[in-house]
């Protein structure tokens, strides 16, 4: 077989093991059966959101168990009709199977990633929050940069993008910012971008062109909906109001309709300024901190499984997750998967697919890569 087809296969079974290995396939197929079972039964539907929920359940497993199965016959049937094409020298039918494997190879991908996306918030919108480091106008023009790559991105996937706080920098970029990305999956996929973002290049802003390195953090929490319990006790809230500094009308910027909720145990501090209304920004920084507690929760959750502790870290060296060298050579590296990139403007355009889908899938196989970071 082509080596060109022997990489396409070896990488469309890698894919179908980690699927396998997600699912644990045969509690699957067993759950599968059960959930099927379930439907059939009349009783079921007298409670609506127990039905809900088992058909959502029956729906996912469904089709990540069909998909598997259908790749996995594509599969034997692209490589039978390889080898029969080789052992009969039809170089022309050779080059249609393997370009056969290829889309396969690029379905598979895609199919893993929906498949890992089954966490209890995945499929719900997200908070994206973005804060610079230190280093004054360098790292506020970094994470304004990094602003726009994460509303590009929703926007490549059809997301609707709020803007729900913003600080302005004081010559560029911002402070902070907070959007609300709202589409499928949105939480799924963005989850994987939390931590510490770190750019090197040639400043715009050094009169003597020297290169500079900046960092940004980031941080993802889901949108809680009305179906996850969140408990708050109103005590344990301070809540502050202070008057808009973004871009409104007359209004925004002359009345303190601002909000900012500080959860004092936790020390989770959350703000809203995007609504005209105090009452409406309460709401909104309201259901900010329901959300950010919920993901201190899903962190804690992931720290006991797994004897790490993903939340926010340092904005600076050692605790990055990814690196933007855009001087003197051209390169975006993962620290955590490896995954590379060497077209940093499409990566800073939205281009992150590739990024985030080895971050899921780490997250499933466990498996650490020893990455050196770029200079």
């Amino acid at each position: 077989m082509r080596a060109e087809a022997q990489a396409h296969v070896d990488q469309i079974r890698s894919a179908l093991a980690l699927l396998r290995r997600f699912l644990d396939w045969d509690r699957a197929l067993a759950r599968l059966d059960e959930l099927n079972a379930r439907v059939e039964d009349q009783s079921l539907w007298n409670d609506p959101k127990l039905a809900q929920d088992v058909m959502r359940e029956r729906r996912r497993l469904d089709e990540a168990i069909g998909a598997t199965r259908g790749i996995e016959r594509e599969l034997d049937d692209t490589i039978e009709l390889i080898e029969m094409a080789e052992s009969e020298g039809d170089e022309g039918l050779v080059d249609d199977a393997v370009a056969s494997l290829a889309t396969l190879a690029e379905r598979a991908e895609q199919d893993k990633v929906k498949a890992l996306l089954a966490g209890e918030a995945d499929a719900n919108d997200t908070y994206v929050e973005i804060n610079s480091g230190a280093g004054g106008t360098e790292s506020n023009d970094w994470a304004g940069m990094l602003q726009r790559m994460y509303t590009r991105w929703a926007e490549r996937h059809g997301m609707k993008v709020e803007l729900i706080d913003h600080h302005a920098g004081e010559q560029a970029g911002i402070k902070s910012a907070t959007l609300l990305l709202k589409g499928e999956n949105a939480y799924g996929y963005a989850k994987t971008e939390s931590g510490v973002h770190r750019l090197v290049r040639i400043s715009p802003y050094d009169s003597s062109a020297r290169r500079h390195t900046s960092f940004a953090s980031v941080w993802v929490y889901p949108v809680v909906d009305d179906n996850i319990e969140i408990e708050i006790n109103e005590s344990e809230l301070r809540i502050d109001t202070y008057r808009a500094s973004g871009a409104g009308g007359q209004h925004i910027n002359t009345t303190d309709s601002a909000v900012r909720i500080t959860h004092l145990p936790s020390g989770i501090v959350v703000q809203s300024q995007s609504q005209r209304s105090q009452h409406k920004n309460r709401a909104e920084a309201y259901s900010q901190l329901r959300a950010k507690l919920y993901e201190a929760e899903l962190q804690r959750r992931e720290a006991e499984a797994n004897a790490t502790n993903a939340t926010k870290t340092d904005i600076g060296w050692g605790h990055q997750i990814r690196s933007y060298v855009l001087q003197p050579y051209q390169l975006v590296k993962d620290l955590r998967t490896g995954v590379t990139s060497t077209a940093p403007s499409d990566v800073l355009d939205g281009d992150l697919d590739r990024f985030m889908a080895a971050a899921l899938s780490q997250r499933v196989t466990g498996e650490k890569v020893d990455v050196e970071d770029v200079d």
